[in-house]
């Protein structure tokens, strides 16, 4: 009988245990680890933000905020493909427009969970016409572009931050070290845009983050060089305005420049290729974040 009750009471908080794990938001995953998740993240080293960020890949909630995209081919456009050489050897793609005028103001772009697709060509070649500055489109999928939410999932589930961190530092080490550097990024690529300006230093001199996952730990903030302009959206269930509260809060609290900019949207609602698109809230977006990045860049 003792064996039976004690059997019983295990059963009953590996319930209670679950039913709290799937009642979670999406996009809120908690501070607490288990111990192997602990061990992991401080032998790899890799950013814990990121990691709760790709685990949440496979989440339906999380997939559910981003409904499949709309066909869309960019033709034209003067940007070309190009490659270059991380630390280890390795290959890296982007997507570069060059400026008219030799400059060394770069703008690093980000992409959403979809991957590097002709959607983010598109937003790059906006920037550079509108900055006057060189354009780059990191591919932190290594020439993977999803079509669909499954496989957007597997191909964010799989992202490696020591891979994705080695890219950005591989593009910076092209961009020779007296450029520097504004980062723009949607979603996934919001959280990367914040993630990069922490990893380039003095170089980051601007951060556009789109409804991306921020970063609270303040002492990873205290070492943030530029000013960040957050856009967010006050329906988001994922990044929610709750979330944008903290991170302006912790952002305030080591007197790191922020300005928030809250439009009464859902998630990824600047995103043309998202059937939910807002185009006046993502015009008006995208003029502050050229005025930004003009003021701080150019």
């Amino acid at each position: 009988m003792k064996q039976f009750i004690f059997t019983l009471c295990l059963a009953v908080v590996a319930f209670s245990v679950g039913a709290q794990a799937q009642t979670q938001s999406c996009c809120e995953v908690s501070t607490k680890t288990t111990k192997a998740t602990k061990s992991s993240t401080k032998s790899s080293k890799q950013p814990s933000t990121l990691l709760a960020m790709a685990a949440l890949a496979g989440d339906s909630k999380f997939q559910a905020l981003h409904e499949e995209p709309l066909p869309f081919v960019y033709e034209g456009g003067k940007g070309k493909a190009v490659t270059v050489k991380a630390a280890d050897g390795s290959t890296c793609m982007g997507y570069e427009i060059k400026a008219d005028k030799p400059t060394k103001n770069y703008v690093f772009v980000f992409q959403e969970w979809w991957g590097l697709n002709d959607y983010i060509k598109q937003e790059s070649e906006k920037l550079a016409a509108a900055l006057g500055a060189n354009v780059i489109a990191l591919d932190l999928y290594d020439g993977k572009v999803a079509t669909t939410r499954d496989s957007a999932g597997v191909y964010m589930q799989n992202n490696k931050p020591e891979r994705s961190l080695a890219i950005v530092k591989a593009f910076a080490a092209y961009t020779g070290a007296d450029a520097k550097i504004g980062t723009i990024g949607w979603c996934f690529g919001g959280a990367w845009s914040l993630q990069s300006s922490l990893a380039l230093g003095k170089q980051a001199v601007a951060c556009v983050m789109y409804y991306g996952r921020p970063e609270l730990d303040e002492k990873k903030l205290a070492t943030l060089n530029p000013p960040v302009l957050g856009i967010f959206g006050k329906q988001d269930q994922g990044i929610t305005p709750e979330t944008v509260g903290k991170f302006e809060a912790a952002m305030k609290n080591v007197k790191k420049p922020i300005e928030i900019k809250m439009y009464d949207a859902v998630h990824a609602f600047a995103n043309p290729s998202n059937p939910k698109y807002n185009k006046a809230f993502a015009d008006e977006a995208h003029q502050l974040a050229v005025a930004f990045l003009k003021k701080h860049l150019i």
